[in-house]
């Protein structure tokens, strides 16, 4: 069989478990064969690891605005898109109408207009597009899926979802391009897609109605000035003020960070040891929504940024009783190193109480790998060709990908109006094939 090719636009950290996994675990079936990015220091890092990590051939490399020119030369199978946020509709949408499929990191976009082109684009050219949402593969939120699916507590009325992003994980979205609005949508698209996709594929079921609040509470300058903090900085590298500050980001001797982003910035001007405590941040760090299903089930979900722990706990309550997970993760910090280590998991939980029965725990398997073991077999279920037959229906599509922002950017909406807001009224989402 011959391999499927591959190229790959964006190459910051999250790029790295696409192409090791290529280079590493699947270059029998795939083959990985140009990188496109608007820096070409962090283009020819990369090169540097799939040489000496994995002793792959380096991919040819493509500027920005050689994404076309790429895709003419290149003829790949499929496009991989890890770029910043904002940029994620361009690439799959001339992507597809060059042609090719797409897999994307999440979110698939950041508001309803992009989101609106691209299932303009899918319903135009017959495209796929894959958005790799990994913690559906997490073997415990499989299992929840498995026992919401049995009707282990009959039909689920009302869930508790609670996730903590810890002072070094979540500060980091403060530090990149992640704190401007314009690049990211705000943590409630960026970040919890993977949440919302979760209660989706858990319930099998979509969003109907969004009530949020938000505010920027902790991280911010007025915020540290409030709790009495006089000593700033602009970023970390080549600041006095930053020395012995916890939120400080250091990127000197790391060899990964430097080769990404410090060495890279005379190329593109992108700082990524910003001060967490600095101005011109738009996003928030504090927030709740309320949701509304189609199938009649509510959710009440918050996202902190700045726990002293990380992970989450999601509460199922149903007609013949209720569901506890209780997940802690370990910390992770993107681009400092190995991909897998992202979401591992360190400790987890889940219990059911029967209604009229004694409560019991469920064993977990354990699986290596990031995403609490996610990532290895989405991976494979992506760039493999042993892939199992899986009726949880794990792989998700465009409209899964639609579906999972579109709670965010209906809280979004909200937290500005001060009102519910219905998915309906915003866009209409075609029905999963």
């Amino acid at each position: 069989m011959a391999k499927k090719r591959y190229v790959q636009v964006g190459i910051g950290g999250r790029a790295r478990m696409f192409y090791r996994a290529i280079a590493n675990d699947f270059r029998e079936t795939a083959e990985l064969v140009a990188f496109c990015d608007i820096n070409r220091t962090r283009m020819e890092y990369a090169c540097d690891v799939l040489e000496k990590e994995y002793n792959y051939s380096r991919p040819n490399l493509y500027g920005a605005d050689e994404f076309e020119k790429m895709i003419e030369v290149e003829k790949p199978d499929s496009v991989i898109v890890t770029s910043i946020d904002r940029t994620h509709h361009k690439y799959i949408i001339k992507a597809m109408e060059m042609g090719c499929d797409v897999i994307s990191e999440k979110p698939m976009t950041m508001d309803e207009n992009k989101c609106q082109q691209i299932l303009d684009a899918i319903e135009k050219t017959g495209k796929e597009l894959r958005v790799t949402f990994n913690y559906r593969y997490s073997p415990h939120n499989s299992i929840i899926r498995r026992l919401i699916k049995d009707d282990v507590i009959g039909k689920v009325n009302q869930i508790h979802f609670e996730w903590n992003l810890n002072t070094t994980h979540g500060a980091d979205y403060f530090r990149r391009w992640h704190r401007d609005r314009r690049n990211s949508g705000g943590l409630l698209v960026h970040k919890s897609t993977h949440h919302f996709d979760l209660v989706n594929f858990w319930l099998h079921d979509r969003p109907k109605t969004v009530f949020a609040f938000g505010d920027l509470m902790f991280y911010g300058r007025e915020n540290a000035e409030e709790r009495g903090v006089t000593k700033f900085y602009t970023r970390t590298y080549g600041s006095e003020n930053a020395k012995g500050d916890p939120f400080a980001f250091v990127m000197e001797g790391n060899e990964n960070l430097e080769g990404l982003y410090l060495n890279a910035e005379h190329e593109d001007g992108y700082i990524r040891d910003q001060s967490v405590f600095g101005d011109n941040i738009s996003i928030e760090d504090t927030m709740n929504v309320l949701v509304k299903y189609e199938k009649g089930t509510t959710m009440s979900y918050s996202l902190n940024t700045y726990s002293p722990y990380e992970g989450f706990r999601v509460a199922f309550t149903g007609t013949k009783g209720r569901i506890e997970i209780d997940v802690v993760e370990r910390v992770y910090t993107n681009g400092s190193g190995d991909s897998g280590n992202e979401g591992v998991v360190k400790g987890k939980k889940i219990t059911v109480y029967p209604m009229f029965g004694d409560a019991y725990n469920v064993p977990i398997e354990e699986k290596p790998g990031g995403h609490g073991g996610g990532d290895p077999i989405m991976l494979n279920e992506i760039f493999g060709d042993d892939v199992e037959p899986d009726d949880l229906d794990r792989k998700a599509t465009h409209v899964d990908g639609a579906y999972s922002i579109m709670t965010g950017i209906c809280a979004n909406k909200s937290i500005a109006s001060g009102l519910p807001v219905n998915v309906k009224d915003v866009i209409t989402i075609p029905e999963k094939k």
